[in-house]
């Protein structure tokens, strides 16, 4: 095994529907452009209320991405 190098980038997923779809949606929108996401952790979680309920979802995800040889 040999060792690995990796970076780190920092977005902003955002879902009218969960949390899960808003870093679900991150992540998928980043792998278009990024190769070898390996690993997520979120950052902050936060939301939009409207006439008393959950009209918006964000999370601050940070994905960690392998360097290629």
């Amino acid at each position: 095994m040999s060792d690995n190098i990796y970076s780190i980038t920092e977005l902003v997923g955002s879902s009218t529907t969960s949390i899960e779809d808003a870093i679900e949606q991150a992540i998928a929108k980043a792998s278009k452009t990024i190769r070898n996401i390996e690993w997520f952790e979120t950052k902050e979680i936060r939301g939009h209320v409207k006439d008393g309920s959950v009209a918006h979802y964000q999370v601050v995800v940070k994905l960690g991405f392998r360097y290629e040889d």
